[in-house]
């Protein structure tokens, strides 16, 4: 909803989207292990025990730079033979440098489906916990939407 209240995209395309968002949390959920593996975590659920305001600023900024990397590359239908290689690359890097961190969510499905699956098996902690990761989301997406659009404004359709 963000992205169309700043204008990025239309109303259809953020129905598309809830759409696929939910069908990704039945993925995400589906597609779990037990055990606590992918689950997302902050203060003793990290393993560098970041406090929640510290993990909310690493998933804004990772999810941003990957957002900003996709609407960079795929912006105004262009097309690029690297472009698939460049977005690859940065969600390596993303995770990289945050899975010791957080455990890196960069997407809300990444870490609502995992969580869930853990409350199922009796570990409530990632669920407490992942209304951060999907909140951090939401606003490095909605940050890399308003960064992209404030650049296209200011260098036209050059950017």
């Amino acid at each position: 909803m963000q992205l169309a209240a700043i204008g990025v995209v239309g109303l259809v395309e953020v129905l598309v989207l809830v759409g696929h968002v939910i069908v990704g949390q039945c993925g995400a959920l589906g597609g779990v292990a037990e055990g606590g593996l992918g689950c997302n975590g902050y203060d003793a659920a990290s393993t560098t025990g970041l406090s929640m305001v510290g993990a909310f600023v690493v998933e804004i900024v990772l999810t941003c730079v990957f957002v900003l990397t996709i609407l960079g590359v795929t912006a105004d239908g262009k097309t690029s033979h690297f472009g698939g290689l460049v977005i690859g690359l940065t969600l390596a890097f993303v995770h990289i440098m945050g899975i010791p961190l957080t455990g890196t969510s960069v997407n809300p499905d990444r870490s609502f489906g995992p969580a869930l699956a853990m409350a199922v098996t009796g570990n409530t902690l990632a669920l407490e916990q992942v209304w951060v990761f999907i909140f951090a989301s939401l606003a490095g997406a909605a940050l890399a939407a308003a960064i992209f659009k404030g650049f296209k404004s200011f260098y036209g359709s050059e950017a």
